[in-house]
């Protein structure tokens, strides 16, 4: 089972930015593309940004493309989120996953247990 761990979430102003952070434990990063994913109340899950395995090719969502910023160091056997200029409605729980490839599924049990956030004035 691969163990992703997300941290970074908070409360933050409308404009804000955070960086969310994605740490594998038990298992080396290296092997997999990692993607990023929110989910809102009453929503489904919508997947935000994807990263190959290398750093060298990542994929965005038109919504959050120009914005949010994914990558990753192998070496710390860690991805991030940078999220700049935060909108309400970008409240949600975030959640990395693995995958083998950016455009395949996401790796059985290998979503972390998500980090929050919450943008508000």
């Amino acid at each position: 089972q691969l163990q992703l761990v997300e941290s970074g979430g908070g409360l933050v102003q409308p404009g804000g930015s955070l960086r969310l952070s994605c740490a594998a434990s038990g298992f080396t990063l290296d092997y997999y593309a990692i993607g990023w994913f929110r989910q809102a109340p009453g929503k489904e899950r919508e997947g935000l940004s994807c990263i190959n395995s290398s750093g060298g090719s990542t994929k965005y969502a038109d919504s959050v493309k120009g914005r949010f910023t994914i990558s990753r160091d192998n070496a710390k056997n860690t991805a991030y989120l940078q999220m700049n200029n935060l909108k309400p409605e970008a409240t949600a729980v975030y959640y990395c996953a693995a995958h083998y490839y950016c455009s395949g599924p996401v790796v059985p049990k290998s979503w972390g247990q998500g980090t929050q956030v919450t943008v508000s004035s």
